[in-house]
């Protein structure tokens, strides 16, 4: 009978590819045995160790192609969430690492977070900042793997005002993201609402205007215009003013 391969078994079969193949003698080395994607060997001397077989390297270049195709996807949302937000004109950054402080009295502690996108409002005044966090997410186990952490989701909520889930069309309803995120559908046709994200009073600490002031934010398009114009080079050779 052919088993459910789960990502245990596959990174199972990862960690045996990469190493001397000396096994571990539990469940899953015997599934994997059996299915013919590991192979027993014995040397001179009686030690045995495991061999990743010709069907098992064929699993692992699949598990690779659909991570590597995974991996384009979000960040072609990541980039289509971020120019978004530069249009809406607010300051991006993304794939920041940032400390949240998490939790009230004994039990508060602190929790490290990497919002995909991370925005502010392009204003000098502090209390219009309105840091926004923007989590993109493209398939359906990476979103059920980051809500079950809500550390992580207390951390994004502790360093903006609003709270974002933006996933990809199809792969989880609205109402299974946690109230107290706002949930983007991303759609071949663009971003759509599908529920607002609750405002919350937030003040910026020092620690993470640091954290800002360390990284670089996405170049902005409309900036890069402006200041092509003002070297003397048509970023529009093709434009309106072409006879």
């Amino acid at each position: 009978m052919a088993i459910e391969l789960s990502s245990a078994h596959r990174r199972r079969l990862r960690q045996i590819w990469r190493s001397a193949g000396w096994p571990c003698q539990d469940m899953l080395e015997v599934e994997l045995l059996d299915h013919g994607l590991l192979q027993r060997l014995r040397d001179g001397d009686g030690r045995e160790t495991l061999r990743v077989t010709d069907a098992g390297i064929a699993l692992l270049a699949q598990t690779l192609r659909g991570n590597r195709a995974a991996r384009d996807a979000h960040e072609a949302l990541v980039g289509r969430v971020a120019l978004q937000m530069q249009r809406a004109g607010r300051i991006v950054w993304r794939g920041l690492s940032l400390r949240a402080r998490v939790g009230e009295g004994e039990g508060a502690g602190w929790a490290m977070a990497m919002p995909d996108v991370y925005s502010i409002r392009h204003t000098t005044v502090e209390a219009y900042l309105e840091p926004v966090v923007h989590e993109i997410k493209v398939t359906r186990a990476n979103l059920l793997s980051d809500l079950r952490h809500e550390a992580k989701r207390a951390a994004y909520l502790a360093l903006s005002t609003e709270c974002w889930y933006v996933i990809r069309q199809g792969i989880a309803q609205p109402q299974e993201v946690p109230s107290d995120c706002g949930v983007m559908l991303a759609g071949d046709s663009g971003l759509d609402v599908a529920r607002p994200a609750p405002k919350r009073p937030m003040q910026m600490s020092f620690g993470l205007w640091m954290a800002l002031a360390r990284a670089t934010p996405v170049d902005n398009e409309q900036d890069q215009d402006a200041q092509a114009w003002l070297g003397g080079t048509d970023p529009d050779p093709v434009g309106p003013f072409t006879s």
